[in-house]
């Protein structure tokens, strides 16, 4: 199949490597210095659990033609910057286009490639479970042994599933679909913004914040006052586990995210080396809108948002 990754940062490149294993002819785009480096040196990523280094050759591409047609665009990109990309892929001819990343606003962003597209388009959403930073010349990708991304539409099966399913045939990747990705958006949203508060309460200081109890708890119950907003709204938590846990589990998700924290992988994954500031503040200001319309309590979530103001008035 002939693919497009429009995007280059970590997550466009793994899902570039992947596709191109299956033995897909694969473009990527990319600007700037990611740009030369893909041209020079082919898509160079540390696999950094896996502990070596693969390298491939790709097309790449600057600019998205109107008429460069693909069976299959992945767009990749941080959730800031879809908005920017959006006329692009409205005016050019390709049928199927699947959005990857945290996403606080799917159904703005499929009404508006479908409403300004000439031709008819199919529009899908998804999440890749990985994450990594960028080094000079590579990308370093942490993940686990199998890849894996969600992917769905809006309340609504996706008719074209097949054209997906062939793009990952031959490849050593999972896909789970799922029926309404923003729920599942939303869902993600109020589990990874607690605890993308815990880096910046202790300056980055990992090892200080999992012995905090008090925070870690906090953060627990930020998560179910999170649910408890969506529940109000009359949205479903995907996937239901995840409510469990954090409303029933209070104790074993303590232990756990004391562990998450002690470990390098933990440290990196919620570090500032692999979390975009942008991104963390566009979500938060969303869930902050869910909040205000759901209008109940969630103390614990004041407090997290808070915390490292509060510790520094405490330690003068």
């Amino acid at each position: 199949m002939r693919i497009l990754v429009y995007g280059a940062g970590v997550l466009g490149s793994y899902l570039a490597h992947v596709l191109v294993r299956g033995g897909n002819d694969v473009t990527m785009l990319a600007r700037g210095q990611r740009l030369h480096e893909l041209q020079n040196d082919g898509n160079v990523i540390r696999h950094y659990l896996q502990l070596h280094t693969t390298v491939d050759q790709v097309n790449v591409i600057g600019e998205l033609q109107p008429d460069d047609v693909y069976d299959l665009i992945f767009v990749v990109m941080k959730y800031p910057d879809f908005q920017a990309v959006l006329p692009v892929l409205a005016a050019n001819l390709s049928s199927h286009v699947i959005i990857v990343g945290n996403n606080a606003s799917p159904h703005e962003m499929r009404d508006y490639i479908m409403t300004e597209s000439p031709v008819k388009k199919e529009v899908a959403f998804a999440f890749q479970a990985s994450g990594g930073w960028r080094e000079k010349g590579r990308m370093v990708c942490v993940r686990g042994p199998k890849g894996h991304m969600t992917i769905g539409g809006l309340g609504e099966d996706l008719s074209w599933r097949s054209v997906i399913d062939q793009a990952f045939s031959n490849t050593n990747y999972k896909l789970t679909y799922s029926m309404d990705m923003y729920e599942w958006f939303i869902s993600h949203m109020v589990l990874i913004l607690p605890l993308n508060s815990i880096a910046p309460s202790y300056n980055g200081n990992f090892t200080k914040a999992s012995r905090d109890k008090k925070l870690l708890y906090h953060v627990i119950s930020a998560i179910d006052e999170g649910h408890q907003v969506l529940e109000r709204l009359g949205y479903t938590v995907i996937p239901a586990s995840q409510k469990q846990v954090a409303r029933e589990k209070k104790r074993m998700l303590y232990l756990g995210l004391k562990i998450f924290l002690a470990t390098p992988v933990g440290r990196i994954l919620l570090s500032d080396k692999a979390v975009s500031a942008n991104e963390m503040l566009a979500l938060n200001q969303a869930f902050n809108n869910l909040k205000l319309s759901a209008n109940i309590p969630t103390p614990n979530w004041d407090i997290i948002k808070n915390y490292s103001v509060s510790l520094q008035i405490n330690n003068r």
